[in-house]
């Protein structure tokens, strides 16, 4: 099906607009009209091709809400008119002992991910939902709960699948004391759902003005990384801490803050970390761990979470036409919101 996007064509190209073909839908597929897409940090790194695997023209986009418009003649869980919500994946091989786990994003045959992969069906390159239509398998949609504002609802298929995923991993409740590093698009939504878990949250940030914003959205605690003497006396006070930082960061400030057998996971940074130290690990049996997002299990369970709580992320609704705006707004620095493109305005012209 033809449909229209934002694109860009090269790691130096602003993204424009873009039409192009969604492949035909199978049996078991669900078409979607898109309403509102997020914008992650990871959708800059892939347009600029920071990590070296994008394939161009790229159509970002993996925080995805939109109506259901079409139904393949398998598909049990969607009619028309309802909405959806798609992610980071698309697809998996669907047999390997993970998937059968639903951890689908550990998928052996590896996951197909929203956007800059080959689609499993035809080999195309998926494109993601910086767009007007998407087409994706039943199994890899989440039902949206009645009454989610559908504008806020995005940002949580990859924000807040992946740090929702380390806190149940890692079993956060009521008496859990959580720490996170980053106040922005994820570190936030950490925020939120820690406390919602009932743990006692701290965000851990460089910038004292975070701090008003940190608390009204749940932190118990507000821990400046630049103050010495703070961080000294906040040594051995944390079961968890999340990791949110989107670039090559040092560690050794932060290990001594986990208590024995304490975890620091993860779920920024994709690549190289800065200087680790041995002897916090070795000295309070602590661990540093990675977690990505969670398989659509886990996703279908933290967006029921959220409407069950009343959480959803904190967002800066956009046209698509202010999309690189967006983009320079989120290099310059960590913001407490989620940028979501509303994707009204964009019309597929007749001629395409």
């Amino acid at each position: 099906m033809k449909t229209i996007g934002y694109a860009c064509t090269s790691a130096d190209a602003p993204l424009e607009s873009y039409s192009f073909e969604r492949r035909a839908p199978l049996a078991n597929d669900v078409v979607m009209e898109i309403t509102y897409a997020g914008i992650c940090h990871s959708d800059i790194h892939m347009a600029h091709n920071d990590w070296g695997f994008t394939l161009y023209p790229l159509v970002p986009g993996h925080e995805i809400v939109g109506r259901v418009i079409a139904i393949g003649s398998d598909v049990t869980k969607f009619k028309v008119g309802d909405h959806g919500a798609v992610g980071c994946m698309v697809d998996s091989c669907q047999h390997c002992d993970q998937c059968r786990r639903g951890e689908e994003q550990f998928c052996r045959e590896g996951n197909t991910g929203t956007y800059s992969v080959p689609d499993r069906i035809d080999g195309s390159i998926t494109k993601g939902g910086y767009s007007k239509h998407i087409v994706v398998r039943e199994e890899f949609v989440c039902t949206v709960p009645e009454g989610m504002d559908l504008s806020r609802t995005a940002p949580i298929l990859c924000a807040g699948i992946t740090t929702y995923s380390p806190l149940r991993t890692w079993n956060v409740g009521p008496h859990s004391r959580v720490g996170v590093i980053g106040m922005g698009g994820l570190g936030h939504m950490a925020v939120k759902l820690a406390a919602a878990m009932g743990a006692r949250v701290t965000m851990i940030s460089r910038s004292p003005d975070k701090e008003k914003v940190a608390r009204e959205i749940g932190a118990d605690d507000f821990l400046i990384s630049t103050n010495a003497g703070a961080m000294q006396a906040a040594a051995n006070v944390f079961d968890l801490i999340i990791d949110t930082v989107p670039v090559k960061h040092d560690l050794d400030a932060y290990m001594p803050l986990l208590d024995v057998d304490g975890t620091l996971v993860i779920v920024g940074q994709v690549g190289p970390w800065g200087e680790v130290n041995g002897l916090p690990f070795l000295m309070g049996r602590r661990r540093v761990a990675g977690s990505p997002i969670g398989g659509m299990r886990e996703t279908q369970e933290v967006i029921d979470f959220c409407a069950r709580k009343g959480i959803l992320p904190e967002c800066r609704i956009i046209r698509p036409e202010q999309v690189n705006e967006a983009f320079a707004t989120l290099q310059r620095a960590d913001i407490p919101f989620r940028f979501v493109i509303d994707m009204a305005s964009l019309s597929v012209p007749e001629a395409a």
